[in-house]
């Protein structure tokens, strides 16, 4: 009870200078609604009452309520997030092979008797490679990289990048492409190692792939 009575009178003491309740409470510590009971009585000066109206408008405490609110919401989208992750389990053989044809209908190369799919998101590549790998039975030797990148961006730590990420031998890797593009350094944070492209030099596994789409795309409009 004494410790109450000191703090309420460290209060008063501390709002008398003009100091806001939020302040009060984190200093003592106290919590906000005993601080704002404890100097209710307490009549601030115009000039404080200016200079905490100001506090409130200044620069840091708009970016600091600014970033609470952004951690805040942050926080909620990953809530939806891992909520759905947690709804998905372990793919088939078949489902795979329904994703991953479905991703080569977007971002894979139609026009020659190989199959070439390019991206920048590692996952992406990874997650093609399991499905070339383990479900169409690629061997090793037929797999091969190429990377696409910006003369600005670093080559070396690109092609050790993926390199890691592909686990496909350097020596299969085609020669690095640097693309000179001046109005392209914004993609140094976006794509600082570049865009990989996944080659198979199989034209039959081509051709069952661009089958697997137009079977995708077909089961699709069938639902109308």
């Amino acid at each position: 009870m004494r410790a109450d009575i000191i703090r309420k009178q460290r209060a008063i003491k501390l709002r008398q200078k003009g100091m806001s309740i939020k302040s009060i409470a984190k200093t003592l510590p106290a919590a906000v609604s005993s601080v704002s009971i404890w100097v209710r009585e307490v009549e601030l000066t115009t000039s404080q009452k200016l200079k905490l109206k100001n506090n409130t408008h200044s620069k840091s405490t708009i970016k600091r309520r600014r970033n609470t609110r952004l951690n805040n919401e942050s926080r909620k989208r990953e809530v939806i997030i891992d909520r759905a992750a947690k709804t998905i389990n372990a793919l088939s053989s078949y489902e795979l092979t329904l994703i991953c044809s479905a991703l080569y209908w977007a971002e894979g190369t139609k026009k020659r008797g190989a199959v070439q799919f390019a991206n920048g998101d590692p996952e992406m590549i990874k997650l093609m490679l399991i499905f070339l790998r383990q479900v169409c039975k690629t061997p090793e030797s037929k797999l091969r990289g190429h990377i696409h990148i910006h003369e600005h961006l670093d080559v070396v730590k690109a092609e050790k990048y993926w390199q890691h990420i592909t686990r496909i031998s350097q020596a299969q890797f085609y020669k690095t492409y640097n693309k000179p593009n001046k109005s392209s350094k914004n993609t140094r944070k976006s794509l600082p190692y570049g865009v990989c492209t996944l080659y198979v030099l199989d034209t039959h596994l081509f051709l069952e792939i661009v089958g697997w789409t137009k079977g995708i795309r077909n089961a699709g409009i069938s639902i109308n």
